[in-house]
């Protein structure tokens, strides 16, 4: 896949510069969690808690990956419906998360929050997990280790293949997507005749 390059963690710049259907090669540090994970960072940041990981910057990949195979870094790393995330996924924003990675839509309050912190919401493909995993460098649990698949992992990526799906400006590519879709084929269907 081609695509725009790009290198976590994210500044500001770099996220105003990608922009929804945009194909994106991802390479750097990348984090794991999914929803046990993040009740408890919600969790902690309620007690006043730091969190095992500064967000700053950073780029959580909604996924559990699968165990390693001998020889690679990690097993099956598929995307998780993101919609699963979004009671969480505000406050996450808000100080400081940049970039989120999963699959489906996300709701109105999320793409505000998404549009208001400057950050991008990355579509992964689904279904495609063992393929995705050709991308991961490195592997290794940096907290609660307990949740086994669902704990939080650091990854080392290089050209993660992703699609912007929420740009920095708000724009959802669930809701352009089909107008562009079906209009784009409205014209090739009437240069045909």
């Amino acid at each position: 896949m081609k695509g725009k390059k790009v290198r976590t963690p994210f500044e500001e710049d770099i996220v105003k510069d990608l922009h929804v259907g945009e194909r994106v090669l991802l390479s750097g540090v990348i984090y794991t969690a999914r929803d046990a994970a993040h009740r408890r960072m919600a969790e902690a940041l309620k007690r006043g808690e730091n969190l095992p990981f500064d967000l700053r910057g950073q780029v959580i990949y909604y996924a559990g990956p699968a165990p390693a195979p001998p020889g690679v870094p990690i097993g099956s790393i598929g995307p998780t419906t993101s919609g699963r995330m979004d009671r969480y996924t505000p406050m996450l924003l808000k100080i400081g998360l940049k970039g989120m990675i999963g699959k489906g839509r996300r709701n109105s309050e999320v793409i505000a929050a998404i549009r208001a912190n400057g950050a991008v919401y990355f579509g992964a493909t689904g279904g495609a997990a063992a393929l995705l995993a050709k991308g991961v460098r490195a592997s290794r649990v940096i907290a609660y280790e307990d949740l086994g698949p669902e704990a939080i992992y650091e990854l080392l990526v290089e050209d993660f293949p992703l699609l912007v799906v929420v740009d920095s400006e708000g724009n959802d590519l669930y809701e352009i997507g089909p107008g562009q879709w079906s209009s784009s084929r409205g014209e090739r269907i009437g240069e045909d005749r």
